[in-house]
């Protein structure tokens, strides 16, 4: 369920306090310093999948700051990243200040100083999670903390595709697939700070691996719909449909051909089975997935070396030769 802070309904005079007050819980503790005369309305919609909070936040220009005596009094370690959607923000931490652009994201530690402006109406969507979440070297995230991750390509544009498609679905999710979506959301950033720090090696096998095996059984369960496609299998694991043909060329093979190879070997098994006569090629090939019964066949014979009529035959007269020996 989605957890709604505004000060919308409230006075421009009230809605300083309440807005600290919106921002204390859904983040760790900031300073936040309103800069207008009469501050604008802001919104905070929240929602937990798993060890993620996501917050999509909307409000006028303001400063936050997170300094040593808030960290010495607060023992949370979160990692906070922001995926910005309109205007601009001005992040520092780790002695670094990067301008972060509308359609960019960055990382924030709240366990060291960080400082973060807005100077004009802004919206942006946050990911915040326990730092133990993140299996990457301390040395690696302080590395790359305040900056600004470009989403038009690579690892980043990964990340922030995933990102923001899973968080116009979170309210959707029951909590078992919205634990299995944060777990991949993680992966993912894991393999972009890895990749970033020379590390990519070792990690992208891994991570590519764990997604692979997800999407290998989402198309086993739907296997037998025609309309699966790489667009539709891309969509349904919030990942790009580029990135899903990279998965399979991991093994060498084409997205399309694993696919038609599961389909046919479903096929000839279902040709054998005593009720295949009846049903006839052209409806088994249809209840796997092929639209076309000429397609199918031409396919078949490629695979096997025989049409599926003759694939028929040879199998059942082999079960009565047996039957007859028996």
């Amino acid at each position: 369920m989605s957890i709604v802070l505004s000060t919308e309904p409230l006075s421009a005079s009230d809605r300083a306090e309440r807005w600290h007050e919106a921002v204390l819980r859904t983040f760790v503790p900031l300073d936040v310093t309103l800069l207008e005369k009469e501050p604008s309305p802001g919104t905070i919609v929240s929602n937990q999948l798993g060890p993620l909070r996501i917050s999509s936040v909307r409000a006028g220009p303001q400063m936050a700051t997170r300094n040593g005596r808030m960290i010495s009094r607060d023992d949370q370690e979160s990692l906070i990243l922001s995926l910005q959607h309109q205007g601009t923000a001005i992040k520092e931490q780790d002695g670094r200040e990067s301008l972060i652009k509308s359609g960019e994201f960055s990382i924030s530690d709240s366990s060291r100083p960080l400082r973060k402006k807005l100077e004009g109406e802004f919206s942006f969507t946050s990911f915040q999670f326990h730092r133990r979440e993140l299996h990457v070297r301390d040395e690696d995230l302080r590395a790359l903390t305040a900056t600004a991750f470009t989403s038009d390509e690579g690892s980043a544009a990964l990340v922030a595709t995933y990102l923001a498609r899973m968080a116009r679905e979170a309210a959707s999710f029951d909590d078992a697939v919205g634990r299995r979506v944060a777990s991949t959301a993680l992966g993912l950033v894991e393999l972009l700070i890895e990749e970033r720090c020379g590390r990519f090696a070792s990690a992208a096998p891994q991570t590519g691996a764990a997604m692979l095996v997800r999407v290998k059984d989402h198309i086993m369960r739907n296997l037998s719909d025609p309309d699966l496609s790489p667009s539709q299998i891309a969509k349904a694991h919030f990942v790009s449909v580029r990135y899903v043909h990279k998965l399979f060329q991991m093994e060498g093979v084409t997205l399309g051909g694993w696919i038609r190879t599961q389909r046919l070997e479903r096929c000839r098994r279902e040709l054998l089975r005593p009720m295949a006569r009846e049903l006839g090629v052209a409806a088994i090939a249809r209840d796997w997935g092929f639209a076309s019964p000429s397609h199918f066949s031409r396919a078949f014979r490629a695979a096997y070396g025989m049409t599926p009529r003759d694939w028929q035959v040879e199998g059942l007269s082999g079960e009565r030769r047996t039957g007859e020996n028996g």
